[in-house]
């Protein structure tokens, strides 16, 4: 991790002079985008980074924001059969979703790190998902899984197919590319993958799966990974094989992948997701079918990997969701009039603008955090604060995304809940991220098991305490003082858990991830805050910090507790909402 030094933006952001949301460059109008990319990419990539966050911001922002409305109400389309009657189980995409799909594969990471002949830092692989997620999530899920496929076949695949498929997975060109896809959920079970009935048989010395996937998003990949049972193999995850299917046999041919039906889903309608049959489809193993029992060769484990940084990437999208609703939220309160004020002039609007804008702020902080120790070797408390990182930043980001995108909704009344006007998208979407990589009780189970497999909980509270001791300013005292406690609190937590009874830690699931996540949110706020003081000796992010840890962390008293002659929410707005330098003096006593 790097913290540069940068000049904060002295213009404050007049959001009275946008008429939308779309049509802006996306990075240059998020400050807070900008200092996370300042804190974590290395400074010798800095630079560069700038530029290419700059093009994409704009083609976020722009084209590309304007497509996926058109791609929403137009969505993908099964076509079962061709003109002559011939089975071809094909995917057809409105033109609109190819040019996406184009503008997404050319100038996102894929074509930006071939083109520069340099690796893409973890995090501004992050902050691409970021900015794209806020134009159209369905389309991150589209094109973002091919990465995670790739990193398989490169590290588990054999020889032969690794220089059959690897070229089309890495072109930096989009015509004659291969997108990536996993597909793991079956009709008996969602979650529970030990119930899976895909088979793999030996043929000829390759392999020939058949079974039905239930839940296949980006259905027409050409690169799936997916889990069967070998036959013979044991019952339960230990007997599950991790296989690559190609879109096209190794004689060119189709593979036997049949495309059932595509589900008709709530939102995320770029994506086409799909019931499929696999009719002895021609597969590779990624793992070592025959010694499933070995744990390094077990399949679920190295698909669970990719799973991982899925689930990261689906925080992403809900902080996506979070910033967009935002951004439309204050578009519009700064030009909505009601009862003679602009919307933004009125108390409530300013305090729900405010928690918006605080919820942002604290979801990037450990979306980015976590991002930057993607992919880290050799580093092993890296490694255990990442795992239990993964999903509190998904359990935050994702219901962050659904709640401020119904916020959103409110904030723009009747309009809000049209489909000509943007959040109601933004609405239906959102709900797709508390389900995708595991629904909220997946993910909290997933927490408990990171603290008693990994002992993940202790490199969290170490970062906790890193943020606490290296904090001195005088104006973070009060925010010190509630993080300090609450840290102490999640350590009763953590004792109470180790002693429970199994049921009652499951019962608790929810609350344990988030307290920790809250408290993670803080620490980092309050270490950013504190770079910002030191730096440029603005306190607004430490009036976020304050804010947050008030609304989260700060026990409660009662109603009075937070009916009080504290206006900071009214007048530190400005600061707070448009990125305005804060004097420290400014800031209120205490927390």
């Amino acid at each position: 991790m790097t913290t540069q030094t940068r000049k904060p933006d002295a213009e404050a952001i007049d959001y009275s002079a946008y008429d939308s949301a779309v049509g802006l460059n996306w990075y240059s109008i998020d400050p807070n985008l900008r200092g996370l990319v300042d804190r974590y990419v290395p400074a010798a990539d800095r630079d560069w980074a700038e530029a290419v966050l700059q093009r994409w911001g704009e083609l976020c922002g722009g084209p590309i924001a304007s497509r996926a409305e058109t791609i929403d109400k137009n969505p993908p389309q099964l076509q079962h059969y061709d003109p002559w009657g011939k089975e071809v189980s094909r995917i057809v995409h409105h033109p609109d979703a190819i040019a996406q799909k184009k503008d997404i594969w050319e100038e996102g990471p894929r074509g930006v790190e071939a083109r520069a002949a340099r690796a893409i830092p973890t995090v501004l692989g992050s902050a691409w998902s970021y900015l794209l997620s806020q134009s159209d999530t369905g389309m991150v899920c589209a094109t973002g899984m091919t990465g995670g496929v790739e990193s398989l076949v490169e590290r588990y695949a054999p020889p032969e197919v690794r220089e059959r498929v690897l070229p089309h997975m890495q072109t930096p060109e989009f015509e004659g590319s291969w997108d990536g896809a996993m597909f793991m959920t079956e009709i008996r079970g969602g979650s529970d993958l030990a119930s899976s009935e895909t088979v793999a048989r030996r043929d000829n010395g390759g392999w020939r799966l058949n079974g039905s996937k239930w839940f296949c998003s980006n259905v027409d990949a050409r690169a799936i990974a997916t889990l069967a049972r070998p036959e013979g193999a044991a019952d339960g995850l230990r007997g599950l094989a991790l296989f690559l299917v190609p879109g096209e046999r190794a004689d060119g041919s189709p593979n036997g992948i049949r495309i059932k039906r595509l589900k008709d889903k709530l939102g995320t309608k770029s994506v086409p997701t799909a019931e499929i049959d696999f009719v002895e489809a021609e597969a590779y193993p990624l793992s070592n079918p025959q010694a499933a029992s070995d744990s390094e060769s077990r399949g679920l484990n190295r698909m669970m990997s990719m799973v991982n940084g899925s689930r990261l990437g689906v925080a992403t999208m809900g902080l996506g969701i979070m910033r967009r609703s935002f951004l439309e939220s204050a578009i519009y309160a700064a030009h909505r009039t009601a009862f003679g004020r602009r919307l933004d002039e009125h108390p409530l609007v300013r305090e729900t603008l405010v928690n918006m804008v605080t919820a942002i702020e604290g979801v990037s902080a450990m979306c980015f955090e976590a991002s930057s120790l993607a992919g880290m070797t050799g580093d092993e408390q890296g490694r255990r604060l990442y795992r239990i990182l993964v999903p509190l930043a998904k359990f935050r980001g994702a219901r962050g995304g659904l709640e401020q995108a119904s916020q959103a909704v409110e904030m723009l009344g009747g309009n809000g809940y049209i489909e000509t006007w943007p959040t109601a998208r933004q609405l239906r979407d959102a709900q797709c991220h508390t389900i995708w990589e595991g629904t909220e009780n997946i993910i909290c189970l997933d927490v408990l098991r990171a603290m008693a497999r990994d002992n993940a909980h202790d490199a969290l509270l170490d970062r906790v305490d890193k943020s606490l001791a290296g904090s001195q300013s005088a104006a973070l005292g009060g925010v010190r003082d509630v993080i300090a406690q609450a840290r102490r609190d999640a350590q009763e937590i953590i004792a109470f858990l180790a002693k429970a009874p199994d049921d009652i830690r499951q019962l608790h699931a929810r609350r344990v991830t988030a307290w920790l996540s809250d408290l993670t949110q803080a620490s980092l706020l309050l270490e950013a805050a504190e770079n910002e003081l030191k730096t440029s000796g603005s306190a607004r992010k430490a009036a976020v910090a304050r804010f947050f840890v008030r609304e989260r962390l700060a026990s409660s008293g009662g109603p009075m507790h937070a009916i009080t002659e504290d206006r900071s929410v009214l007048d530190l707005f400005e600061a707070i909402t448009r990125y305005q330098p804060l004097a420290p003096e400014a800031l209120p006593a205490g927390a």
